[in-house]
Formats: C-alpha cells, sequence, structure tokens
C-alpha cells in the first residue's frame, strides 16, 4: 500500500522535483516564525466548525474547495499537509488529510512528525512570506462517503456490525467535560450510545523528534482490545473531527477497510437534544 505519511528526508527529495503544495496547519504567529520555503499558511483547517446538515456539508466544500484552489492545488501536484507535531495540534494536519480525501483529491500526504520533525532532521526554515499560483480545484463527490452525518452516526447505534469509536481525551469520554475548548462549552457531556473508546494519543508512539503514528500491526493491537479488525466496519468521532482524523489516518494506513468519520463530533451531537447520549461513568459488564 502507498503510505499517506512522508518523512522530512522524502518530502525534502520531491520538493527539488516541484509538483507539490505545501499546507502549513499552525497558527499564524507559528507560521511566521519559521515555516518550510514555499508553505501556504491554512490555520482554518483546524479552526472550522462544520455541521454535518446539508448546507453545512455544502459551505464546507465550498469553502475549502475555493481555499485549496487558491493555494494552488490542481489536481495533478501533491497536497502535502503539516502541523506542528502529531499529538500537540490535536491531529489538525490529518484534519487537513480527511478534508482533501473528503472532496476528492487524489494525492495528499501527510508530513509524518511534522515540523518538529522537520527541524530536527536539520531542514532548512524559511520566514518568507509564499504566493501561490491559484488553480481550479477539482472535487469529486464520489469521495464523500467516508463523511457522516448525525444521521449516519445514528444509524450506527443500531447495526451490530459497526463500531463506534470515540477517540477523545479521558476526561470527555468519562463525562467531566464537554470539549477541549473548556468544561462547559457543550450543553451536554457524555459519549454516543454504544460507542467503545480508544484515546487518540494511543495511535502515536515516541519518535527521535516526537510522536509518530504506531506500525500497522501495533495499531491493531490497540484495536483489537476494542473488537476491531481490518473487516470491522468503524465509525469516528471526537469534539470536531481532528483528533479521529488523526486515527482516521492511523486506521487506513494499517489497512482497515471500511474507515468512515462523523466530523460534526461531539460538538454537533450534544447541542441537538432530540439525539442520545450516554453520561456518568462508562462501566461495562
Amino acid at each position: 500500500m502507498n503510505s499517506a505519511l512522508i518523512s522530512p528526508v522524502d518530502l525534502s527529495a520531491m520538493l527539488t522535483q516541484g509538483h507539490v503544495v505545501l499546507l502549513d496547519t499552525r497558527d499564524p504567529d507559528s507560521f511566521a516564525a519559521g515555516h518550510i520555503a514555499g508553505a501556504v499558511n491554512m490555520h482554518d483547517i483546524f479552526t472550522y466548525l462544520a455541521t454535518s446538515d446539508a448546507a453545512g456539508m455544502a459551505a464546507l466544500r465550498d469553502k475549502f474547495a475555493a481555499e485549496f484552489g487558491a493555494a494552488g492545488l490542481d489536481g495533478e501536484k501533491t497536497a502535502v499537509i503539516y502541523e506542528a507535531s502529531m499529538n500537540s495540534g490535536f491531529g489538525q494536519s490529518c484534519r487537513g488529510f480527511f478534508l482533501l480525501s473528503y472532496l476528492g483529491y487524489p494525492k495528499v500526504k501527510v508530513l509524518h512528525g511534522g515540523f518538529a520533525a522537520w527541524t530536527g532532521a536539520g531542514l532548512p526554515v524559511s520566514t518568507a512570506a509564499t504566493a501561490p499560483v491559484p488553480a481550479a480545484f477539482p472535487v469529486d463527490p464520489g469521495a464523500a462517503a467516508i463523511m457522516m452525518d448525525a444521521h449516519a452516526m445514528k444509524a450506527a447505534m443500531d447495526d451490530p456490525d459497526a463500531v463506534i469509536l470515540d477517540v477523545r481525551d479521558i476526561d470527555e469520554w468519562i463525562g467531566t467535560s464537554s470539549s477541549p475548548y473548556g468544561v462547559d462549552f457543550c450543553p451536554r457531556k457524555g459519549r454516543i450510545p454504544g460507542a467503545v473508546w480508544i484515546e487518540w494519543y494511543r495511535m502515536m508512539k515516541p519518535g527521535p523528534n516526537g510522536p509518530v503514528m504506531k506500525s500497522r500491526d501495533e495499531v491493531l493491537a490497540e484495536c483489537a482490545t476494542v473488537g476491531i479488525t481490518p473487516d470491522t466496519p468503524v465509525r469516528l468521532y471526537c469534539f470536531k473531527g481532528a483528533r479521529a482524523s488523526n486515527t482516521f489516518l492511523a486506521l487506513k494506513e494499517a489497512g482497515v477497510k471500511d474507515v468512515s468519520l462523523y466530523f460534526g463530533s461531539w460538538n454537533e451531537w450534544s447541542r441537538d437534544p432530540s439525539l442520545p447520549i450516554d453520561d456518568g461513568l462508562p462501566f461495562t459488564a
């Protein structure tokens, strides 16, 4: 399988050949202080909050198709996305990977280990502004099946073959906090009923310059603890689709065949009182 993860050394070699659009998902101040030469800063890959209804998904598609086109993605160039490190930005580079995959972009890579791995390898950093050449971004609606809405997640609760996987931090899983933005940021705390839990950090392990994704066998060993095999349909969620995107990439790299993601996640689910939740401590028999 062709990996979506690219090492700093391989990225450096790829950049000498051209045909790459670098997307830096960090905040503007971090970007200005130093970035990979030629990168375009696109922090709203991380910050944008989406709703999963038709209007929300249309707005998401239009916004990011325009932004990715403005960055120079034309269907031929490879998009390479990076963040500060794989565990410090809540999976924001992987959120970019998921968004581009959802829009059907054919060539997407994530810098493995992020900017920390790039600088740790002694590779050059620039403070120069980037002036990308805009392009017509191609949207392929056929890839949209990886994106779930609230109705699809509700249906997954009644699907005996599917596993709903919650990858949020432990305080969110046990219902003592509603989000990373604050304990009471959302109106309800808890879990989607029937979900199992693997904290997203568990898909990574220490590397020489910060966390990297675990190997295929290591990821599948984590999955096995909650009954997930490569053939299990997995339905992911977190708070707003970032940490779940990190897990999405880890599962796809490990060969899990059917993975989709509820991008609205807890930020949307908790705000609809008609949608069921489990709260309190998640005890199992």
